[in-house]
């Protein structure tokens, strides 16, 4: 379902570019007589123009290339260009086409020294693609798991950093739109759902850029439910892990009263 659901929006993206690209196409250039390398011409044109984002004149420069030398060493390059193109332009056709570009790339090329890159890239047309917290995250998860694939496959990268980056921007867009239906149970004073899915967030994404926030409302859930002696590590937790956190002031007054209570508890009080 998931490839057909692809395929089908490839197809329209593929239409709807293709009216926008047939005037470029009657402008594409020529090569000059006598030119010893034509391929090598074409490739240095579309590289130039993509420095200009001027994203249809490069890409039927590349074009020019994959489609007729074949055989070219500057063919796989041109195929990343047209994938660059795409993604400069970022329109949703676009960025389905890019897709399309990189997949074909490393179907093609998998051994290619920029192989790693045709991996990065594809993760960024999902991530271009990603919405709000609020709103479906299949584009989210993609980005996730090409960019994971891309850790996998390519730990002694140059791009690494870059792209560990990126996929923990990802990740938080997951988490927080998990997190944002668990605080939504919290504010219908629904503690049991509220706890399900905070912990939920919590063992599926430990590294969670706001779980100081999830520390805080799930303590406060779980004392709702007098679970206390569960609450209390989280916010311990809070306080050592988040030095600044608008919950912080909070989550101290909150120990205080909790340790408070358990010290009358074993006095008898």
């Amino acid at each position: 379902m998931k490839r057909s659901s692809f395929c089908l929006r490839l197809s329209i993206a593929v239409a709807a570019i293709v009216a926008a690209s047939a005037c470029a196409g009657q402008r594409r250039g020529s090569v000059p007589t006598g030119t010893t390398e034509p391929d090598k011409f074409l490739f240095d044109r579309g590289t130039s123009e993509l420095a200009k984002k001027k994203w249809l004149t490069a890409r039927e420069y590349f074009k020019q290339v994959t489609e007729t030398y074949t055989q070219s060493a500057y063919r796989p390059n041109a195929k990343l260009g047209i994938g660059d193109t795409y993604l400069g332009e970022g329109t949703a056709e676009a960025l389905v086409l890019a897709i399309n570009e990189f997949r074909e790339f490393l179907s093609f090329y998998p051994t290619n020294r920029r192989a790693d890159y045709a991996q990065y890239k594809l993760g960024m047309a999902h991530f271009r693609q990603m919405r709000h917290p609020q709103r479906d995250q299949t584009e989210t998860r993609e980005a996730v798991k090409e960019f994971e694939a891309f850790v996998a496959r390519y730990p002694n990268s140059s791009l690494m950093p870059e792209v560990k980056a990126k996929l923990r921007e990802a990740k938080d867009r997951l988490s927080e739109a998990d997190y944002l239906v668990g605080y939504f149970y919290y504010r219908q004073r629904w503690w049991p759902g509220a706890v399900d899915r905070f912990k939920s967030v919590l063992k599926d994404d430990p590294s969670y850029t706001g779980r100081d926030a999830l520390y805080y409302y799930l303590a406060e859930s779980l004392v709702k439910l007098n679970r206390s002696a569960e609450a209390l590590p989280l916010l311990e937790k809070l306080v050592q892990e988040f030095e600044k956190s608008e919950y912080l002031a909070e989550a101290q007054k909150r120990i205080t009263e909790l340790k408070t209570q358990a010290q009358t508890k074993a006095s008898g009080g």
